[in-house]
């Protein structure tokens, strides 16, 4: 590319190994989110590298026109559909991309690269199904209160600590009544699973009330209960009130026919509406935290990129190197970490994806280092073997 030197590691975390905003652990207001967009998104149409020809030949029908994205640098564009949300997060420091991330896994199956993400094992490792990265974490972390916003405990927070779950798309459900519920807890009374067994029924009140409130206005101003900008409000609100180490997932991603591009013209531009979607989630959790967003990070990863070719059928296929999200109050944003390379056909890996230079759970480990004060240690138990990449995100 013409204006930058593309190699290199984030200068941030060179000048300052570790030794930035240390959190200590106990009694620490850090919050971290982890959103993990299931099904590969397309990075390569979020952070569009506008000054690569090659991006233009490899995707003539799908690329996004520089003209039409959001200018971050000379280099790069932002997808013109976080307009309203995202791009104002950047603008304020408050988000930075981790481009050309992702695993050392290369089976490009979806079911695959997401257990293995969730475990957080080292690569090799026979898996262990019982334990995964985030519930270590939260078992290292002082004062750890920690929800799955799913239907079911996903595999990065099954484990030894003890996990709320709130399935926010079926919480309007009426389930069991106030009788069935005191039964149950009755039955996990002075066991192991009393405290989150609890928890789980608090939380999923919680959202059944915030519901009952926005069913009530959608009458009014159509709004739609299940979209992921309300999703994204009560999970805000239960993480300001009640959590400070949380997941959520958002599916939809696998586009392999009729992506589209901007979607500022006439036509069907699927992943358009999607990160319009992403975008508004965003934005209302950052607006739902409030004052409590200052203390809080949030990462969105996948499991892994798309092809950096287009289809035969306007899309793209599974790929390798994605661009993980940095967001939060905590942030120092309004930049790319880590490490990368010029976008052209001899850097791609395998002649059709990007690279991944930079392995997540070093990425990971880095940031929870520094939000959370912990030492080797406690970072070999949430990812045995990892060394932590300082970034600099917090």
């Amino acid at each position: 590319m013409r204006r930058r030197e593309f190699l290199r590691v984030s200068a941030a975390a060179a000048a300052a190994p570790l030794a930035g905003r240390l959190w200590a652990a106990p009694g620490t207001n850090a919050r971290f989110l982890l959103v993990f967009l299931r099904g590969g998104y397309d990075a390569t149409s979020v952070v569009v590298p506008v000054s690569s020809a090659f991006y233009y030949e490899a995707r003539p029908t799908i690329a996004l026109a520089k003209s039409d994205c959001l200018e971050i640098d000379a280099d790069w564009g932002l997808h013109p559909a976080l307009r309203e949300t995202v791009w104002p997060l950047w603008q304020k420091r408050e988000l930075a991309f981790v481009p050309f991330a992702g695993t050392g896994d290369l089976s490009r199956s979806h079911f695959a690269t997401q257990d293995g993400m969730e475990l957080g094992q080292a690569p090799g490792q026979r898996r262990d199904y019982s334990s995964g990265f985030l519930n270590r974490l939260a078992a290292r972390v002082g004062g750890s209160r920690a929800i799955s916003f799913t239907n079911e405990v996903p595999i990065a927070l099954r484990g030894q600590a003890p996990v709320a779950n709130a399935a926010l798309r079926y919480a309007a459900q009426p389930g069991l009544d106030e009788r069935e519920t005191r039964l149950v807890a009755e039955m996990y009374r002075d066991t192991p699973l009393a405290a989150p067994v609890a928890e789980g029924f608090a939380a999923k009140a919680d959202v059944r009330r915030s519901l009952t409130d926005e069913m009530l206005a959608a009458d009014s101003d159509l709004a739609l209960p299940r979209s992921f900008a309300l999703d994204a409000r009560r999970v805000g609100r239960l993480m300001r009130s009640s959590f400070n180490l949380g997941f959520i997932d958002v599916g939809g991603w696998d586009t392999h026919v009729n992506q589209g591009n901007s979607g500022l013209k006439p036509g069907f531009h699927l992943l358009a509406i999607l990160l319009e979607r992403l975008g508004a989630g965003i934005a209302a959790l950052a607006d739902e935290l409030g004052p409590a967003w200052r203390d809080t990070v949030v990462v969105v990863i996948s499991e892994f990129g798309r092809t950096f070719h287009e289809n035969g059928n306007k899309g793209t296929d599974h790929g390798h190197g994605t661009a993980y999200w940095v967001l939060g109050g905590a942030v120092r944003g309004g930049r790319f970490a880590g490490e990368q390379v010029r976008v052209e056909r001899a850097t791609l890996h395998q002649d059709r994806d990007y690279p991944v230079l930079n392995e997540y759970r070093a990425v990971l480990g880095g940031i929870f280092a520094r939000l959370y004060g912990l030492g080797p240690a406690d970072l070999d138990g949430v990812f045995a073997g990892a060394k932590p990449a300082d970034l600099g995100l917090v």
